[in-house]
């Protein structure tokens, strides 16, 4: 998909760019029986506390309901089109059964209308075929992977990642995902062929802050920028250091590379090799 870039018209327009949606049917209304009521939340749990800051505003939008799970066994499927979807940055296609049934799915690179896609274990290995783990041969790319058999994909599921299957033994699979982490997964888990599209994504520059407003994303203020009873990184004259031996959340809690996982997580032992650490 092609980044569109405009003219510098103004300040914010000459650094702006978007996605082109040429791969889209871009006058492709959304199939009403597989979308439903997006309620916002600004960031607030269940007790109405803000749990995520920074939240609030935006577009309203319809969730659409994607098919994770990819149970539609041994039916092959026609796509009949890629569509935008506001709630994630890939791409989806809009499947159809020879029942009548339609689904949306993940479009991965390649998959274009009127291509058949199918769900099974003896499925042919091309992008948007989903079959199990085991069915898969070493070294193949791959992307929407479950975690638990039957409960739908939860990993590599963004625009443009990709996982490889690494090797198979026993029950499980050993897979490398996106960040460089090695991850043993059960061979019985379904995963999907191929790379998730719209791997333009990454190179898009938002260009001015309306338009994250418009994402419902609202104003981070830096902590240095505040006075000392705002922020432990407050307070001082002039642009002065933060004080503390490294930076703190406004809760004095550690941030920006502090450790979260718990120590003695049960999922521990199916990570072969932790993620590759970033210079």
């Amino acid at each position: 998909m092609s980044v569109k870039l405009y003219k510098p018209t103004t300040p914010s327009r000459r650094h702006m760019s978007a996605l082109g949606f040429d791969e889209i049917d871009k006058k492709a209304r959304p199939e009403r029986k597989l979308t439903q009521t997006l309620k916002k939340h600004s960031g607030r749990n269940s007790y109405g506390r803000i749990t995520v800051r920074h939240r609030g505003g935006g577009n309203r939008r319809k969730y659409r309901l994607i098919d994770f799970k990819r149970n539609k066994t041994d039916a092959e499927g026609r796509v009949l089109r890629l569509e935008y979807d506001p709630n994630r940055s890939a791409n989806i296609a809009l499947v159809a059964y020879p029942d009548g049934d339609r689904r949306y799915i993940l479009a991965p690179a390649g998959l274009s209308a009127g291509d058949a896609v199918v769900s099974s274990p003896n499925a042919d290995i091309k992008p948007g075929n989903a079959l199990p783990i085991s069915a898969i041969p070493v070294g193949t790319v791959i992307h929407n992977i479950e975690l638990y058999p039957g409960k739908g994909a939860q990993l590599v599921r963004s625009a443009g990642v990709s996982a490889q299957l690494m090797a198979k033994e026993g029950e499980l699979a050993q897979v490398r995902l996106p960040s460089g982490e090695y991850r043993l997964i059960r061979q019985n888990c379904m995963a999907t062929i191929g790379q998730v599209g719209n791997a333009d994504h990454s190179n898009i520059s938002i260009g001015k802050a309306g338009r994250a407003r418009h994402m419902g994303i609202r104003p981070t203020v830096r902590g240095s920028v505040m006075n000392p009873n705002d922020h432990p990184h407050g307070g001082g004259e002039g642009k002065s250091p933060i004080g503390r031996p490294g930076p703190v959340t406004p809760w004095g809690k550690p941030t920006l590379g502090y450790k979260t996982r718990k120590v003695k997580n049960r999922t521990n032992r199916f990570i072969v090799k932790r993620r590759s650490v970033k210079s």
